[in-house]
């Protein structure tokens, strides 16, 4: 699979690139934004993004851009500001994961292989919600013959609720299903994507169980 990774620090890239080839990746590095927003519209399964870079484009302006192309790429991306404002402005943006620096390089492999596992679908499979119809394949999801933009994240947390209908789950316990074992920063981001979903899809049945956590009725 092919995997995009910008990182201005180039010792660290290189030693990144490294690791990713040792796992079968097909990994190109660049070492500015502006670089990187050349090849915004290529075929790619994965962008790994520094968000502060030398020079004018930074990793939200990628991300940005990649959403207003409709780029289907899932996104990592990583900063050395470990601020919780930080993860909520990237994942509001609408990447996939966030790693704080300093990290070893074994976290960042088992974040991609996670991500890339999810985004390869296994067999065609459409299920029904209300007014909703989702394609677990396509990840698409129609109402009265529109369709619903979600992100990568916003449809892996709706995916999870399906599957588990009438099931409460506390937050720590979505957060681990959703974001996966690594993820250690706060829980505020499952309220943040929910609020997103509810908005996008008004006629799911979310409730709040309040001092617990959720479910889809």
């Amino acid at each position: 699979m092919k995997i995009y990774y910008v990182e201005d620090e180039k010792d660290l890239a290189e030693i990144i690139r490294k690791y990713l080839l040792r796992e079968g990746y097909d990994i190109t590095v660049f070492h500015d934004g502006e670089t990187a927003l050349e090849h915004i519209d290529d075929p790619v399964d994965l962008w790994i993004l520094d968000i502060m870079l030398t020079g004018e484009v930074n990793g939200y302006d990628i991300i940005r851009q990649l959403k207003q192309n409709n780029n289907p790429a899932a996104i990592i991306f990583t900063s050395a500001r470990d601020q919780d404002l930080d993860k909520i402005m990237g994942l509001e943006l609408g990447s996939d994961d966030y790693l704080a620096k300093p990290y070893s390089p074994r976290e960042l492999i088992l974040r991609v292989k996670a991500i890339l596992r999810r985004q390869q679908p296994q067999n065609t499979e459409i299920t029904q919600y209300g007014p909703y119809e989702i394609n677990l394949t396509k990840r698409e999801i129609k109402t009265n013959e529109s369709m619903i933009d979600l992100t990568n994240k916003e449809f892996e947390l709706l995916l999870f609720f399906v599957k588990n209908l009438n099931v409460a789950f506390e937050r720590k316990e979505i957060l681990k299903q959703v974001w996966g074992e690594n993820y250690f920063g706060s829980d505020r981001v499952v309220d943040d994507l929910l609020r997103r979903l509810r908005h996008k899809m008004p006629e799911l049945k979310i409730e709040t169980i309040y001092g617990f956590g959720y479910r889809l009725l």
